[in-house]
């Protein structure tokens, strides 16, 4: 059985953290994003993990381990038995067995150690464990990766009554897909063996989200970031896409900052989101409420990488991203008769992300 390890997880909890999948023959994803990142090395490991039509014995069926590791390098696995695959309902906990000499057990959560002397192959993942090792056969290149996370901020107030990403809306199924941001911010200490490269990192910067459902938005675009200059205790996630909702389409974007236990949240419903998204290489958003305003620019230089997401014909190249981004984020509090600067922050360990079709001009909304 799977028990989570800290009693304080079950404070920063968020809604949709357990699995989504109900059981029904219905096209069906669900994906899941851990990131660890290493200011020393100026690296950044993101495993995204996915599971489709869980039904079993449809054309889309199977499981897949993506990572984008150090130098924005990439290695994935098809895990196509989806018998191998367990998620929990009630707390974010999954895992997908690939190579394992035990054949005839059902898959569960294992002690760490345990997992490691059974499963030469497979991933799991609940809120304070990350752990795995994939290789592909073809070029020989491998990951295996073990840390443990401490988290800080699920997605709300420090202490308060975490939030689900996308309101209250999320919790009926008007929107496709639905997102949480599972952890804004963690501390992850253990270790990644990237092509025999071993990195060990004590209370290295941490990040989790998810998506879930039966539709795919149609372009979309995403800034996360908490690692930043002289700001420990700093995360921002920030992101748009144009989605289905009922029988339309609609263009929505936000931006969350966590700093020093406060939630500043910036949605369509509260606040004016206006963004500016070039093809690549440049990210620009400002939203303003009645109390607060922010700005942030992502830019980079770097192509960027290609990553599979989830689409109506299953697993496809249809983003790309970049983990070293640079970023410039300025948050001010109106005052009377006159703005105040309350935070100024920069980093160069970004993630950045365009993803979807029609990226030929910018995207400018508001």
């Amino acid at each position: 059985m799977l028990t989570i390890s800290t009693n304080s997880h079950h404070l920063i909890q968020t809604p949709h953290s357990g699995y989504h999948w109900d059981g029904t023959t219905r096209r069906f994803f669900e994906g899941w994003y851990y990131r660890v990142t290493l200011p020393a090395e100026g690296e950044t490991f993101a495993f995204m993990y996915s599971i489709e039509d869980p039904i079993g014995g449809k054309h889309h069926t199977g499981g897949a381990a993506q990572i984008l590791g150090p130098n924005d390098e990439y290695l994935w696995r098809t895990f196509p038995d989806v018998s191998k695959f367990w998620a929990s309902r009630d707390v974010l906990g999954l895992g997908h067995w690939g190579k394992t000499n035990l054949l005839h057990t059902k898959p569960v959560y294992l002690l760490p150690p345990e997992f490691e002397h059974h499963i030469q192959e497979g991933y799991q993942a609940t809120a304070t464990l990350n752990q795995g090792a994939i290789h592909d056969p073809a070029t020989g290149n491998y990951c295996r990766w073990e840390y443990e996370i401490q988290p800080i901020y699920g997605w709300g107030d420090k202490g308060s009554i975490q939030q689900s990403t996308a309101g209250w809306l999320s919790f009926l199924q008007i929107f496709e897909p639905g997102w949480q941001i599972l952890m804004a911010h963690g501390l992850a200490s253990g270790w990644i063996d990237w092509n025999g490269k071993r990195y060990e990192f004590t209370n290295a910067p941490a990040y989790g989200e998810k998506n879930w459902g039966g539709a795919f938005p149609e372009k979309w675009f995403w800034l996360n970031c908490n690692s930043f200059e002289d700001e420990p205790d700093l995360a921002l996630t920030a992101g748009g896409g144009r989605r289905g909702v009922l029988w339309w389409m609609e263009s929505v974007a936000m931006i969350g900052i966590h700093h020093q236990g406060k939630f500043y949240e910036f949605v369509p419903w509260n606040s004016q989101v206006q963004w500016d998204i070039q093809p690549w290489g440049r990210w620009q958003m400002q939203a303003r409420n009645f109390q607060y305003e922010v700005e942030i620019t992502g830019t980079t230089n770097l192509p960027g990488t290609p990553l599979r997401a989830p689409t109506a014909n299953g697993l496809r190249f249809c983003c790309s991203d970049t983990m070293k981004g640079e970023l410039n984020l300025e948050l001010r509090e109106f005052g009377i008769g006159k703005r105040k600067t309350i935070l100024k922050a920069r980093s160069f360990l970004c993630g950045l992300e365009i993803g979807g079709r029609s990226w030929d001009n910018s995207w400018q909304s508001r």
